[in-house]
């Protein structure tokens, strides 16, 4: 079975609409939505991490940008699969190979080529930069090859790493089966020019579109930035619709698997001073689809083609899934858990665990009605990746406000709503984590 990791940045949950989204919205009938996936670590560098490693950021020492991934790790998720005989291919934005952080001796690869030894096993095609928003913007930019070599690419930016990704399927000629990530930078804004850049006019369409409720009346940029990022979404949309036909005219449809996520979301220095890092739900929940033909060839998802899927997923749960898909061995030591099994007995995560960094050193649950959110005094999780210490930030009753406007934290009627959610996350971190922090009010 081929897999396609299709992979967004800073996407909100919902983006995925007839309006942002047509064309990946029309592929419900071959598709499985699942309408409750959340991040695990809603930073970019992190949430990769726990991607490639099965494990949440404080066990794979990824917790803020600028730390590289352990080149020892043997379990990462593309030697996994190399292990059952994949070819691995990687395209886009990496962010896992600069060390400008943390306790490691400092090796800045931002803007050049990152060693072999620091690609998390990838064995197959390679073209990658480090830190994509450094090397590159909306009229071109650059990456390095499986060999080092710096590729130059010029035109809109998130149509040239598809390009490259089409290319790469167009030209595949080994019998083996491939997993291919494909690590898009859109919508993510761009770095040092305080925009989401999109193409000239692209924005048009959604210069009157609704402002989202969780958005409305707060502080922040998204009335001069929203359309452009709307305006990235849908170009993404054309993009991910682009390589979909390309995997059915190279007769691959059949036997691929294609999943479409993101890192994290976006609240638009609503809720902090920029974009994420907080345990709201504008920067906490994603977009997850699965399609493919291959959906056909699997008991578990081929009942739910066609279907929502409304429990809840985690980010890290796409490594575990990836290797059920691939019949590949799942580490036992992985926190990651498969959709696929979830799909086969109905059942998934009662609830969600997320880690917060860089904006706080902080922890939070999301469950059927609340988000719980915690954090340490005076931290913002830029020394250490563990607390023992935290206090109460954050409580919302996502049923009766789900826009997430009043924080009922200090509320004294939701006592033992809080004690009950306490209970929950200190499980979670002392199953997790190893330690047993104390949370205050």
């Amino acid at each position: 079975m081929n897999i396609i990791f299709y992979f967004s940045d800073q996407q909100r949950f919902d983006t995925i609409n007839e309006k942002v989204t047509p064309n990946i919205n029309g592929m419900l009938d071959e598709s499985i939505f699942f309408d409750n996936c959340y991040t695990c670590q809603p930073v970019c560098g992190p949430a990769r991490a726990c991607i490639q490693t099965g494990l949440f950021a404080s066990e794979n020492d990824c917790y803020i940008n600028g730390i590289s991934m352990d080149a020892n790790d043997e379990n990462t998720l593309a030697k996994c699969l190399n292990k059952k005989d994949y070819n691995t291919s990687y395209i886009g934005k990496w962010h896992l190979a600069s060390d400008t952080m943390g306790n490691k001796p400092h090796n800045n690869l931002q803007t050049k080529a990152i060693p072999t030894e620091l690609r998390g096993g990838y064995n197959d095609y390679w073209l990658a930069a480090d830190c994509l928003e450094f090397t590159s913007d909306i009229n071109g930019g650059y990456l390095f090859d499986k060999d080092n070599n710096r590729v130059d690419f010029q035109g809109v930016r998130s149509d040239c790493i598809n390009d490259f990704a089409i290319n790469y399927i167009k030209n595949y000629s080994s019998e083996k089966p491939f997993f291919l990530m494909v690590s898009q930078l859109e919508p993510h804004h761009q770095n040092g020019k305080n925009t989401f850049q999109c193409v000239a006019g692209d924005d048009e369409p959604f210069k009157d579109y609704p402002y989202p409720d969780d958005l409305v009346g707060l502080k922040g940029d998204y009335k001069a930035e929203f359309a452009h990022y709307l305006a990235c979404c849908n170009r993404l949309d054309k993009n991910f619709a682009d390589l979909i036909k390309t995997v059915k005219d190279k007769g691959l449809w059949d036997d691929s698997i294609i999943i479409y996520t993101s890192d994290h979301g976006c609240h638009f220095k609503t809720r902090n001073m920029e974009y994420k890092r907080s345990a709201h739900d504008a920067s906490a929940h994603i977009p997850f689809i699965m399609t493919g033909g291959g959906l056909n060839n699997l008991d578990s998802t081929k009942k739910y083609i066609g279907k929502h899927f409304d429990g809840f997923v985690s980010l890290l749960d796409m490594t575990a899934t990836i290797l059920d898909i691939a019949n590949a061995d799942i580490p036992t030591h992985y926190h990651s858990k498969s959709v696929i099994d979830m799909l086969e007995s109905g059942e998934s995560r009662d609830h969600i665990f997320m880690q917060i960094s860089e904006s706080q050193l902080g922890r939070a649950i999301i469950t059927d009605k609340y988000t719980y959110s915690v954090k340490t005094p005076f931290s913002f999780g830029l020394t250490k990746a563990k607390s023992t210490f935290y206090k109460e930030d954050l409580l919302f009753d996502n049923t009766s406000d789900k826009a997430q406007h009043n924080n009922l934290v200090k509320k004294l009627n939701y006592k033992q709503i809080k004690k009950q959610l306490k209970e929950i996350l200190l499980a979670d971190i002392e199953s997790i984590e190893g330690v047993k922090p104390k949370i205050f009010g």
